[in-house]
């Protein structure tokens, strides 16, 4: 501490005396007279030194690849949330345990000696990129190398930051199908490209996420010299449509080339907290995502690896059974889906049912409430989540924030809701019940 205190008072004296020598080389002789570098002063080299150590100190602290992705819905409501002490349906992830056959996996990898608790290879632990290889294969059409195709990561956030960052350069254009992730549009930006958006549109009677469509046409017209990707989410996050063609586009020619499919057992098998994501595709393409990697992150879990690989061996050998987790929490996540629609439409919101996922958005249009305490200057989604926080005690998210400034206004009439929930959906259930009957 003496040290740092040290450096402290020495480098205030510093800036001190630079300043008080940048006022006398100021009164000796204007800077544009004089040559580049060059200053008059009774003590030029001590100006010269001071000025310096007065530029290098006064330079901005953050990159630039900071500026304008600092904001982040998702801390602005969970601290609103943690606030008021509500019911949170805004936060993505369960809460029950996984089940019971990869927790056992996860425990039997802990106690499993001292390879368990050290590093394993750094773009994914041998048993599990195997299992991946050997699930996966059959489902693209593409026998997957399991050494070469694959990159294991802290998440499928972590792999959509290798993407970009070995993927995208200066001045590329990345194509974001909205609504998005929020996600996706800073990491294209620090890694310098640009986000171009086209948006899912509901078609008619919007019953269920199927009813919102994404125009080829639109998608062509949005294709430049300077495309070097388009993202695509599914199920998306937040309507819950589902696109089965960016697994099968692989098996097209050329595209198994040019194709990352990124994934994660948070949701695969309800573990979001063991953060194990996977990025897939031609080795050509992973291996730049490997240089990021290795750069950064380097390695993830061990134990945690070898126990979604034994996860992915289990499913692998149940796969299409009624035995297969795969089968099981679909069925169970639709009778939740179900319960949340029915309590919804009870106070007059109106339900987009998902097709996949765990994620359900309402149309708040038609409920009548009194937002006039509420900024006027936020859209009418943030507004109608702070208001149903404070007043309902239930939190939500706004779906305008998964969408780009140029279509935010079009859809700032739903809200999302997470119905992936055992006792927080009970309450939420108690909380939408007594508001129905208020009405």
């Amino acid at each position: 501490m003496g040290l740092i205190r040290s450096l402290a008072a020495n480098l205030t004296r510093v800036r001190q005396r630079a300043a008080r020598n940048q006022q006398q080389v100021g009164a000796t002789a204007p800077a544009h007279s004089l040559p580049h570098g060059q200053f008059m002063s009774n003590n030029g080299n001590n100006a010269r030194r001071c000025l310096s150590l007065q530029m290098m100190t006064s330079r901005r602290r953050s990159a630039r690849r900071t500026d304008g992705v600092d904001k982040n819905v998702w801390v602005e409501f969970t601290q609103l949330a943690a606030e008021y002490k509500v019911v949170n349906l805004g936060q993505g992830f369960p809460d029950f345990s996984p089940p019971p056959f990869i927790q056992e996996a996860f425990c039997k990898a802990v106690s499993g000696g001292p390879t368990m608790h050290q590093y394993t290879r750094a773009f994914g632990h041998p048993p599990l990129v195997k299992s991946l290889a050997k699930f996966f294969s059959g489902i693209v059409g593409h026998e997957i190398d399991a050494l070469e195709d694959i990159l294991v990561t802290v998440g499928a956030y972590q792999a959509l930051f290798c993407a970009f960052q070995a993927l995208v350069d200066e001045g590329d254009e990345v194509i974001i199908v909205e609504p998005f992730f929020d996600c996706y549009q800073p990491m294209v930006a620090m890694a310098g490209g640009k986000a171009v958006y086209v948006p899912l549109r509901p078609s008619g009677a919007v019953l269920s996420s199927g009813d919102w469509v994404l125009s080829a046409e639109e998608l062509a017209s949005k294709i430049t010299a300077r495309t070097k990707a388009i993202v695509i989410n599914t199920p998306n996050n937040p309507i819950g449509k589902v696109r089965y063609w960016p697994l099968a586009v692989t098996s097209l020619p050329g595209m198994w080339e040019r194709t990352v499919t990124v994934g994660s057992a948070g949701k695969t098998f309800s573990a979001t907290g063991w953060k194990v994501g996977w990025a897939m595709g031609s080795g050509q393409v992973i291996k730049h995502m490997k240089t990021i990697h290795q750069n950064t992150v380097y390695h993830c879990a061990t134990a945690a690896q070898e126990a979604v690989g034994h996860g992915f061996e289990r499913e692998h050998k149940l796969f299409g059974s009624p035995e297969s987790y795969f089968q099981q929490l679909p069925a169970t996540l639709q009778q939740k889906r179900t319960k949340l629609a029915a309590c919804l439409e009870s106070v007059g919101l109106q339900p987009v049912m998902p097709e996949g996922g765990y994620f359900m958005i309402a149309d708040i249009s038609s409920v009548k409430v009194n937002l006039n305490d509420q900024s006027t200057d936020e859209a009418d989604d943030f507004r109608f989540v702070k208001w149903l926080i404070k007043e309902k005690g239930l939190a939500t998210i706004p779906v305008s924030a998964f969408y780009s400034p140029e279509h935010r206004k079009e859809f700032d009439n739903y809200i999302r809701f997470c119905f992936v929930k055992d006792s927080t959906l009970d309450a939420a259930e108690e909380i939408l019940r007594k508001w129905s009957q208020e009405q």
